[in-house]
């Protein structure tokens, strides 16, 4: 239990969206530093990232506080902050189903963003992340940001939020983030979800549910950032914990906590970041559930969710001519990877290994085949995901295990699932390709996004 010299106690309320206890305390930035060293939040960092991450977390919140001083004024002003982490998510299975109302298991991972947050009296949101510029919005100003800036994903969730009849204020914030940009583990909505967080803790009382606040985050993302997308990653990244969310309705969607972790499968889960960035690839990932989409048009549909591969095939010379090849292979991924959610949920469930590792290989085949999005096209030098998926093959070869496409494609990670003692030769081969430290073993976390002080 922290104690409460030279911090302010902020509130203790009964919160009944959830039934449960809502407390906060506000510190000052020499307060909370001493309190970390003295390992007051040890526990903390062990519920959020396993004991063995203590020590480490312990030096990086340490220095995400340094650095907010640092950047937030000369680094002696000692500002009452609030700290604030979002997880990075893991998608289990349901490659690229989740915007055409399909259904996906996600998890959300023990890597995450950490936001260091004073609040400010002038209107203006200054959020520095570090090894960026700052971004600088104010609230209510009616300014349109740039496209594809993370201004207008902070303006764009600042807004939606005022509509819904809270009065947001402004705020200086400082990121540090494990959840590297381009890697496909959601640094975006990570990123997005964090803004959101602030905001509801800060100005809404926390009156707005995870999943409100990933909605919010996904049109900040399609509407006002301009990339389409669907709102798994969001949903993961602010729910936690290892779920399963069915978007057949994705203004609301149905969120299920499953198992809380993958000991009952005897498996460990391994990422590996191959090096490619999905930062330039928005054009390839709006393709997608365009092409998809195009195929549930034919149908009269607005969405793939409820076509079964028997009536595609049956309309097959038509939907060539019409739509094209690979939006016909997309759709029939589509329908394919949706029935194989169903069965991941069941082998989680009844603790069967095999089915497990069956259907995320059927996934990361149909990932290759027919979604094709473990290439870039016209891209022949650099087929870092392709080579990561074979590679995997070649040092998995007679160990029961899994691989396959990670999140969006095209560039990012790869996702490996394999008993504990195949891990270390693994990473190992992994790294002498892609870089010291690019394949990590990665624990579920049962926490997204949180407020820690």
């Amino acid at each position: 239990m922290l104690c409460r010299k030279n911090a302010i106690f902020l509130f203790i309320r009964f919160y009944s969206r959830g039934q449960r206890w809502r407390c906060g305390i506000i510190m000052k930035i020499s307060y909370l530093r001493w309190a970390i060293e003295k390992g007051q939040l040890d526990s903390r960092f062990a519920s959020l990232y396993g004991a063995d991450a203590v020590e480490w977390q312990r030096r990086r919140y340490i220095r995400a506080l340094d650095r907010f001083a640092i950047n937030f004024g000369d680094g002696r002003e000692d500002r009452n902050v609030r700290v604030y982490s979002v997880s990075g998510r893991s998608e289990i299975s349901g490659n690229h189903t989740d915007h055409n109302g399909g259904c996906i298991i996600g998890c959300a991972i023990d890597l995450d963003l950490i936001a260091v947050v004073s609040a400010r009296e002038d209107g203006v949101i200054e959020l520095r992340s570090e090894g960026f510029e700052p971004d600088i919005v104010r609230v209510g100003d009616g300014a349109a940001y740039p496209r594809f800036s993370s201004a207008s994903l902070i303006s764009g969730i600042a807004e939606q939020i005022a509509e819904r009849g809270y009065t947001v204020g402004g705020f200086d914030a400082y990121t540090v983030s494990s959840v590297y940009k381009g890697s496909g583990l959601s640094s975006s909505a990570a990123f997005e979800d964090a803004v959101g967080l602030i905001i509801n803790d800060m100005f809404c009382d926390g009156a707005l549910s995870p999943l409100e606040l990933a909605i919010i985050s996904q049109r900040a993302e399609r509407d006002y950032f301009g990339k389409a997308c669907g709102l798994m990653d969001q949903a993961v990244c602010a729910v936690g914990g290892l779920v399963s969310l069915d978007f057949a309705d994705e203004s609301d969607p149905k969120v299920t906590q499953l198992c809380p972790n993958l000991d009952g499968l005897g498996l460990c889960m391994c990422i590996t970041n191959t090096g490619g960035s999905h930062a330039d690839l928005g054009d390839e990932y709006s393709a997608i559930p365009a092409e998809m989409r195009s195929v549930a048009e034919y149908f009269g549909q607005r969405v793939l969710r409820g076509l079964t591969a028997e009536q595609i095939i049956s309309e097959l010379p038509a939907l060539r001519a019409e739509v094209g090849d690979r939006a016909v292979l997309r759709a029939l991924h589509f329908v394919r990877e949706n029935e194989r959610v169903a069965r991941v949920c069941r082998a989680l469930a009844e603790s069967d290994t095999d089915a497990f590792l069956g259907a995320i290989a059927e996934s990361g085949r149909s990932s290759a085949e027919l979604l094709q999005n473990v290439t870039v096209p016209g891209s022949s030098r650099e087929q870092g995901v392709t080579l990561a998926l074979a590679l995997s093959g070649e040092l998995l070869r007679g160990v029961r295990s899994a691989y396959r496409v990670h999140g969006g494609g095209f560039a990012g990670t790869v996702q490996a699932f394999m008993p504990p003692e195949a891990v270390e030769s693994y990473c190992r081969g992994m790294d002498a390709v892609f870089g010291e430290g690019a394949c990590r073993l990665t624990s579920v976390r049962g926490e997204g996004a949180c407020r820690l002080v």
